[in-house]
């Protein structure tokens, strides 16, 4: 696997990834409206395809994960993402990684918590809040739970 920060050719592609992850490039989180399509991107290449992204925002004392996709689960791609974005915000002289995930989302939980991640924050009603601003946002989530509340998770990378 090869990853790599995107390029102008690939904005097709993570348009299209995002769409069919996300319903769209408009990504909402903690109250900010993303155009993840324009975020800076790292992507995972497997075989000459790609098979994962990772976009980001960066600010002065934080890597903020936006979203992350790995079309194949369980095959290193989620975690090689992750290790790249950690190394970003280490040059970048950023002092933590933080991102937001959905309450339903419980395999996400897993999987940051199992990276090192911690939950930091809760913020109930906040993707109801965000159904205002982006109505697409399903009701109903992973396994069958109703979505309402933001988790913030982070881990220090200094």
């Amino acid at each position: 696997m090869h990853i790599r920060p995107s390029t102008h050719a690939d904005l097709e592609t993570i348009v299209g990834m995002l769409t069919e992850s996300w319903g769209g490039t408009t990504v909402i989180v903690h109250g900010t409206c993303y155009d993840a399509a324009r975020l800076p991107t790292i992507l995972a290449e497997r075989d000459g395809r790609i098979v994962g992204m990772l976009t980001y925002a960066l600010d002065d004392d934080s890597l903020e994960i936006v979203t992350l996709d790995a079309l194949e689960r369980h095959t290193g791609i989620g975690s090689a993402l992750l290790t790249t974005a950690t190394e970003l915000a280490r040059q970048a002289g950023a002092a933590r990684i933080r991102l937001v995930t959905t309450n339903d989302n419980l395999d996400a939980l897993r999987f940051y918590q199992r990276r090192g991640m911690r939950i930091t924050a809760v913020t109930p009603g906040a993707v109801d809040s965000a159904r205002t601003h982006k109505p697409g946002i399903p009701e109903i989530g992973d396994y069958g739970i109703p979505i309402h509340d933001e988790l913030t998770l982070e881990m220090h990378c200094g």
